[in-house]
């Protein structure tokens, strides 16, 4: 499936001769695609697109030319949702450290601390086109921790990092009253749940005017790693990143953030299809998925792929996720793809992959689009995206070339981040 290969370098290209899908402008106002165009790339940054092709000689003397001979040319994608690297796909027990489920407020933890760049996920995402991700540590607890933006290659996490800076998962719902309620500790019932999130967020409170009370009076300050994290959420430093399936736990998610004035982002958004103009009223994002799963559990019982659409028609701006490894990472194509099938917009489905994920974290000044000044995060497909039968044929992750889909051997080639290492025999 992946042959390994040496990293190359980055080195300043232009992809001509392409059918380019910017997604959004500099401002991150929707774009029409462009039908044979140019984009130019130095020192891992877009600097431009234009109509129009280029030859060698149109370029500077060591500016590599690539011909994408038609093919379709988008934004890497970007997986909104998910545990890649902290839930190993096939590693079982040992590569799990997604849930700290040993106290029901996890907010000190975070994801960054559990990644392993070595899982296969992250080639996999490579293969679908998905060049950054956001992952979150878990859905057992209440508050789980705060989350990571990583891109899909590298040999160390913290090379890989855009920033820690975004957001703190928390679960309402089965999962958490399921996991405590086994313990028969709180919380056992979605009550509880609320109980938890509540008292959380007064003691950060009393944290927020201690701590100014300490620094108006120049005196010692205690801190506490777990409050400092919520009262981030409370300050609007951070988003909170709620999991919730049913239509009342999302209400409840919405309740709650109006109560404590904090930033919401409902995360799977199962039963929104149910009130998605109350959403879109209250003005809250929504990160759906996976739309491929079974009906699992019990607050799965009314998923349906025609919820993307139902949201985005209802005026919800909407991103997709695998919750990888629960679907497979490069299947997130395939959820928007499903979701056009249903009702959902195309044009509205790669934005769902792309801009939108990137505006509700405030990066669009970085991805999400293929503008001037962005990350070189970009994906040469074979042609439509949203076509089955289309592949990622070429994916460059801050303007170096990491992935190339060879056909003639049906495998792909994946600069291998850690290199051969030489192991001298004793």
């Amino acid at each position: 499936m992946y042959r390994s290969i040496p990293v190359p370098e980055i080195t300043d290209f232009a992809i001509t001769n392409a059918r380019i899908l910017p997604i959004a402008d500099a401002k991150g106002q929707r774009v029409e695609p462009i039908e044979s165009g140019t984009i130019r790339v130095s020192n891992g940054t877009i600097t431009s697109v234009e109509s129009g092709t280029v030859t060698a000689a149109d370029l500077p003397a060591d500016t590599e030319l690539i011909d994408a001979g038609q093919r379709w040319v988008l934004p890497g994608f970007i997986e909104a949702h998910g545990h890649l690297g902290v839930h190993e796909d096939g590693e079982g027990w040992s590569g799990d450290d997604t849930n700290e489920m040993t106290d029901p407020n996890g907010a000190g933890v975070r994801a960054l601390d559990g990644i392993d760049p070595s899982e296969i996920g992250f080639k996999d995402a490579l293969r679908g086109g998905v060049t950054s991700a956001l992952i979150k540590p878990g859905s057992g607890n209440p508050i789980g921790g705060r989350t990571a933006f990583v891109k899909t290659w590298g040999r160390i996490v913290d090379e890989m990092l855009v920033t820690q800076d975004l957001s703190v998962k928390s679960a309402l719902g089965e999962n958490p009253k399921r996991v405590y309620g086994e313990k028969n500790v709180t919380p056992s019932t979605r009550m509880g749940t609320a109980k938890i999130l509540r008292d959380a967020f007064v003691d950060a409170q009393n944290y927020l005017a201690k701590r100014a009370h300490a620094e108006s009076e120049g005196t010692p300050f205690e801190r506490d790693l777990v409050k400092e994290t919520l009262a981030d959420v409370l300050e609007g430093k951070l988003a909170f990143d709620q999991h919730c399936h049913r239509a009342d736990d999302i209400a409840t998610a919405i309740r709650l953030s109006e109560e404590f004035g904090y930033r919401l982002v409902i995360n799977h958004g199962t039963e929104g299809h149910k009130i998605a103009d109350y959403i879109a009223d209250k003005g809250i994002d929504v990160i759906l998925g996976p739309l491929m799963t079974s009906r699992s559990k019990v607050e799965l019982r009314d998923r349906s792929l025609a919820t993307a659409g139902a949201l985005a028609k209802a005026g919800v701006r909407i991103a997709l996720t695998t919750d990888h490894p629960v679907i497979p990472i490069n299947f997130l194509i395939h959820e928007a793809s499903l979701a056009v099938k249903e009702g959902l917009d195309p044009v509205v489905a790669l934005e769902a992959l792309t801009i939108n994920p990137a505006a509700i974290f405030g990066l669009e000044d970085r991805l999400g689009s293929l503008a001037p000044g962005r990350d070189a995060d970009l994906v040469i497909w074979s042609g439509d995206p949203l076509d089955l039968n289309s592949r990622a044929d070429q994916v460059f992750v801050t303007g170096r070339k990491v992935y190339e889909f060879d056909a003639a051997a049906g495998t792909a080639d994946v600069a291998d981040p850690f290199g051969p290492t030489l192991i001298s025999e004793p």
